[in-house]
């Protein structure tokens, strides 16, 4: 494919498949040879080493005549070794090609990989290999996602290993998302695009093995392209048929990808690819020589590396091209924007990827913090990027938690959040993520069900993840039989999807809160690749299910809900894009915004209907019920849709407490 014109052209990078045979390509600056290992397709004989030739500006490139596509094989570098600063050559340690695209097995981590030179550890028999493949180009369209539709985040193990109408043989794997009662699913919940946790195979932390604990979510990567053999067992054949498939019921796929680090961690993680072939170019190190770690998790990548940048752009065009995906979701994303002089949102990968006729079109997501120095930047991609807005899952459960003062930012989160994404453009139109939850964190079900974390299944004595999560329990930490407590809760989940479906800009929910699901609140799962993460469908909660499938329809009926624009009181046709009532149907004055107790709220938007009919959304903090009364318009009459009271129109309704309730003008 020609780079300039978008067709299918081979990265300079990897295994190519030629006529004569297979060309390998690597890069490295500071590596004084290089080898490629040849392997038996099964096993771990080492059939053949090969030197490559060294060329200019560190590429290393060989062409094996006669080697055809399905070969196995991994690279090996030597060179100065000197961890403590920063040089880890050691031949002996089987190197993964960056930009494999397909490997043999599964990551599995092995505490060897981590050995010294001295030691002399071939980790060939513990490494998967390389596989040789000539992916065939997918007929690429434009994104069947727009801004202001549903993102429906899932881990693909997770949400169909417990599938009951997923065949058995697929429970796990891509596979199980062309199934017809998964469809199904995603059809009725008005679902715009699926986000899919990651797909690229990753390793397991080194402290997970001795706990007996695995990765469940996959943000741990060694390289970025290759697929993990237990997702998706069929390749990318099963990716890009997962994703025309979706697309032929109007759905889209977004895939979130993690470059901002890899599995080789600190100093004592495993030497399994980056690390050995060039660790001071492919990792961001202080003036010291010592690993930056703005990430958490011990390395960050040198997003702003003109190589590491050409990877990254690669891989997003190996998405696209061989796939069809329509965009991506950038695990914290502030990293690729790292330069020398901190966050710049028109860092050099970013232009890359604006300028790219392959990614141009493409939907971008950007998770916009990491722990680095200037790390949080919630607003400040460029116009190009959809941000997740963990500033609207903060406040709307702080309302629906019951603090004080939160009437004024509810109404700016329902907004859009003008406060944040319309400070910087000119446009207007809001770039938010909204989500009250997300598989980071508390489910939205355990958001009133749990006021503290529960991570004790984690192994680290309940210290990891967040401490604050502006949640609430009902009276009862955890499970209860009481009957009332568990009322209360399923009417606080519907009032949070609600308040989610009803807001201005993209949503986005968590696979399983649609029903209920529960962590039994533990909020970083990351490591229970178990029943506690795996969707339980025959014991969800269908009268839940309903709930939010009605949500759907409504918002993908309601043009005034899709649309991205940002609230401001504007007349549009001669009707206000929004309006603030008070109960009494009267316009909300200041003093009543600065009421610190206020619990009460009615969204009056435009766009209910194709006709110009209005949406009021009638919210109710309070725990006492109240009588809502709206506004009146000739040839209109108000009809109250959820929760459903037949087909009589009015102009009150009695509102319970801790309730939304939504009513539109016909």
């Amino acid at each position: 494919m020609d780079r300039r014109s978008g067709a299918a052209t081979e990265p300079r990078f990897g295994a190519q498949v030629t006529d004569d045979g297979v060309r390998f390509a690597v890069w490295s600056s500071a590596a004084e040879r290089m080898w490629v290992s040849l392997f038996k397709t099964a096993g771990y004989d080492e059939l053949d080493r090969l030197e490559l030739a060294r060329g200019e500006d560190g590429l290393f490139s060989l062409l094996v005549p006669g080697l055809k596509q399905g070969a196995h094989y991994g690279f090996r570098a030597d060179g100065r070794y000197a961890p403590e600063q920063g040089f880890w050559f050691d031949p002996a340690k089987l190197l993964m090609d960056p930009y494999a695209l397909s490997i043999s097995l599964p990551y599995r981590y092995n505490a060897l990989m981590a050995a010294q030179r001295w030691q002399q550890v071939d980790t060939a028999p513990m490494m998967p290999k390389a596989i040789v493949v000539a992916p065939t180009v997918a007929e690429t369209r434009p994104p069947v996602f727009t801004s202001g539709k549903l993102i429906y985040e899932l881990n693909v193990r997770g949400f169909s290993r417990m599938h009951p109408d997923v065949r058995p043989e697929l429970r796990g794997t891509l596979s199980a998302l062309r199934e017809p009662a998964v469809l199904e699913h995603l059809k009725r919940l008005g679902v715009g695009a699926v986000e899919l946790m990651p797909i690229t195979a990753s390793m397991n932390e080194r402290h997970l093995q001795p706990l007996g604990l695995r990765n469940a979510w996959g943000y741990n990567p060694v390289t970025f392209m290759a697929l993990d053999p237990d997702i998706a067992p069929g390749g990318w054949l099963e990716l890009r048929q997962t994703v025309a498939a979706l697309h032929e019921e109007g759905i889209g796929t977004i895939l979130d990808l993690v470059f901002n680090h890899t599995a080789e961690s600190d100093v004592e993680g495993p030497t399994v690819s980056l690390r050995g072939l060039d660790n001071l170019a492919y990792y961001r190190h202080d003036n010291e020589g010592r690993l930056v770690n703005d990430t958490g998790t011990g390395n960050t990548v040198a997003c702003d590396h003109p190589v590491m940048r050409e990877m990254i752009v690669d891989s997003l065009r190996a998405f696209v091209n061989y796939a069809g995906v329509d965009g991506f979701r950038f695990d914290l994303a502030t990293i690729l924007g790292r330069t020398t002089h901190g966050f710049d949102a028109q860092a050099p990968l970013f232009e890359t990827i604006a300028a790219d006729p392959v990614l141009s079109d493409r939907i971008l997501v950007a998770e916009p913090w990491d722990i680095g120095p200037g790390g949080y930047q919630l607003g400040n991609f460029s116009e190009r990027f959809l941000e997740w807005n963990d500033r609207y899952r903060d406040d709307v459960r702080r309302f629906w938690r019951g603090d004080r003062d939160t009437i004024g930012t509810l109404a700016t989160r329902l907004a859009g959040s003008s406060d944040i994404f319309g400070r910087r453009h000119e446009t207007q139109m809001t770039r938010t993520v909204n989500f009250v939850a997300a598989h980071d964190g508390m489910t939205l079900a355990d958001a009133c069900a749990y006021e503290r974390k529960h991570n004790e299944a984690n192994g680290e004595e309940n210290r990891d993840g967040h401490n604050e999560n502006f949640s609430w329990n009902n009276g009862v930490e955890g499970e209860t039989a009481d009957e009332e407590i568990v009322a209360r809760r399923r009417r606080d989940i519907k009032a949070l999807l609600s308040t989610l479906f009803l807001s201005r800009g993209t949503i986005m929910l968590t696979a399983g809160d649609e029903f209920g699901r529960t962590q039994k609140g533990n909020n970083n799962a990351y490591a229970q690749d178990n029943e506690l993460t795996w969707l339980d469908w025959e014991r969800r909660d269908t009268d839940l299910e309903a709930f939010a499938f009605r949500l759907g329809e409504l918002r993908n009926t309601a043009p005034g809900l899709t649309t991205t624009a940002l609230l401001s009181g504007a007349k549009i046709n001669g009707v206000a894009d929004v309006e603030w009532l008070s109960e009494t149907g009267e316009p909300l004055q200041t003093g009543q915004w600065e009421e610190p107790d206020r619990r009460r709220l009615c969204m009056l938007l435009a766009g209910g209907t194709e006709s110009g009919g209005r949406l009021a959304i009638m919210i109710n903090g309070a725990a006492e019920g109240v009588s809502f009364c709206l506004p009146l318009r000739d040839e209109f009459e108000w009809r109250l849709i959820l929760p459903c009271q037949g087909d009589q129109p009015g102009i009150r309704w009695d509102v319970t407490g801790r309730t939304v309730a939504i009513a539109i003008e016909r």
